[in-house]
C-alpha cells in the first residue's frame, strides 16, 4: 500500500454554535494554546507523513489563506479551494478536492477536531492491514451528535449511522479518516443527499461496507474533542497547555523583582510586566502584552498585544489586542480579539454593547 502523502483539511463552515466569536473570525483560526486551531491539525498530519495539504474555504474567504500561507513553515505544500455550490455536507467537501487527490490514497481531517494522540498508528494499521478505509473512533457521552459505528456479534464493522436518535453504542466516528485509491469518489456517485440536504460521510462508509470493501477502525487513545461549543474550546485549550513540553515554556521579557511566577509559563517578547503581577501556570502570554496589578491563574492564554490590569483571569482564552482594565474576575471565558472590558468610575451601571447570541454572566 502506498504511503499517505496527501490530506484534505476543512477550513469552511459557519460555526453558528460559537457565535458571536465566529461572527468576525473563522472558527479554524480561534487560538488554542495561543495558536490557531487549524495549525494543530496541520502539525498532526505533517508528523504522520503528509506532504501535500488541501484546505477548503468558504466562498470569498481570504483570512484563512493569509494566516496559514503556502505551507512553507511546515515544509509542505498547501493549496486552498472554495467549496462550490454552498455547504452540502462534509462528503461534498472531499468530492470538491477530487482534482487534487486524483487516484492517490489520502487522509481527511476535520480541522476542528483536537486530539492528543499522534496519527502514526492509524496510518500504520491502514497500510499494513490492507484496508480500503480506516475510521478513528472515540467513546463519547453523546453519540447521537455523531456518526456511530454499528458492529456485529464478532465486533466487525457493518454499517455507520449518522446522528441516530437511539445510538447502538457510545462510540463516535471522529473527524479523521483514511481512504484507499479512488474508493471515496467511486462511492460518492452511489449516495444521495440525506433528509437534511447534505451528502453524509457516514453514507460513504456504509456503502463501502455494503459492497464488501475492507473498512477498519481504531479507537483513539488519549483525549479527543470536537470543538463545537465554547466549553469544548476551553477544555481543549487546557489539555493542550498540559501536553506542551517544558521547552515550550519560557519567559522572553524582563520581569520586576516582585513578580510571583510559578508553574509552566510562557511570556512573549516585548511584553511589559508591571508591579503586583501573579502568574500561575500553565499559562501562555503573547508578545507585546502589558500586565499590571493582575493575577493570571492556571489555564489562561492571552493573545499578543493585549492589556490586562487589575483583573483575575483563569481557565480562559483571551484573543489578541484585548484591553481588560478593571477589578473583575474572569473564568471559563472566551474574549474575542480587540474586545474592551473597562471600568467607568462615573456610574453605578454596567455599559454593554452586545452582539447576537452573546452570553454575559455578571
Amino acid at each position: 500500500m502506498p504511503k499517505i502523502t496527501k490530506a484534505i483539511l476543512t477550513g469552511g463552515g459557519r460555526a453558528t454554535r460559537l457565535r458571536p466569536i465566529t461572527t468576525t473570525i473563522n472558527k479554524h483560526l480561534i487560538p488554542l494554546a495561543n495558536k490557531p486551531m487549524i495549525f494543530h491539525a496541520i502539525e498532526k498530519v505533517v508528523r504522520a507523513g503528509v506532504t501535500e495539504i488541501f484546505i477548503n474555504t468558504n466562498p470569498g474567504e481570504s483570512e484563512l489563506p493569509k494566516a496559514i500561507g503556502d505551507g512553507a513553515r511546515w515544509g509542505v505544500k498547501i493549496t486552498f479551494f472554495e467549496q462550490e455550490g454552498g455547504p452540502q455536507g462534509i462528503a461534498h467537501v472531499v468530492k470538491q478536492a477530487q482534482k487534487f487527490i486524483g487516484d492517490d490514497p489520502f487522509m481527511f481531517y476535520l480541522s476542528d477536531n483536537i486530539i492528543l494522540a499522534e496519527l502514526d498508528s492509524l496510518v500504520e494499521k491502514f497500510s499494513s492491514g490492507g484496508y480500503d478505509c480506516m475510521l478513528a473512533l472515540s467513546k463519547v457521552n453523546d453519540p447521537e451528535r455523531f456518526g456511530v459505528p454499528v458492529f456485529n456479534e464478532k465486533s466487525e464493522l457493518v454499517e455507520v449511522w449518522e446522528k441516530p436518535k437511539n445510538p447502538p453504542n457510545n462510540f463516535a466516528v471522529t473527524g479523521i479518516y483514511i481512504y484507499g485509491p479512488k474508493l471515496f469518489f467511486d462511492a460518492f456517485e452511489h449516495i444521495e443527499k440525506s433528509p437534511r440536504g447534505e451528502y453524509e460521510i457516514s453514507d460513504i462508509h456504509s456503502y463501502l461496507l455494503k459492497i464488501g470493501r475492507k473498512v477498519g477502525y481504531e479507537e483513539i487513545t488519549g483525549w479527543w474533542k470536537d470543538t463545537g461549543k465554547p466549553e469544548d474550546l476551553i477544555l481543549a485549550n487546557n489539555l493542550l497547555l498540559d501536553q506542551l513540553g517544558d521547552e515550550h515554556y519560557k519567559i522572553n521579557c524582563a520581569c520586576p523583582p516582585d513578580i510571583t511566577c510559578s508553574g509552566k509559563v510562557y511570556v512573549g517578547a516585548g511584553t511589559k510586566i508591571g508591579k503586583e503581577v501573579v502568574i500561575s501556570g500553565p499559562a501562555i502570554i503573547g508578545e507585546n502584552c502589558e500586565l499590571e496589578k493582575c493575577m493570571i491563574a492556571p489555564y489562561t492564554t492571552i493573545g499578543s498585544g493585549s492589556v490586562v490590569k487589575l483583573a483575575k483571569i483563569q481557565d480562559s482564552i483571551i484573543f489578541e489586542n484585548c484591553q481588560i482594565n478593571c477589578p473583575i474576575k474572569i473564568g471559563n471565558s472566551l474574549i474575542g480579539k480587540s474586545a474592551n472590558v473597562v471600568q467607568d468610575e462615573h456610574t453605578d451601571f454596567h455599559r454593554l454593547i452586545i452582539g447576537d447570541q452573546t452570553i454575559v454572566e455578571i
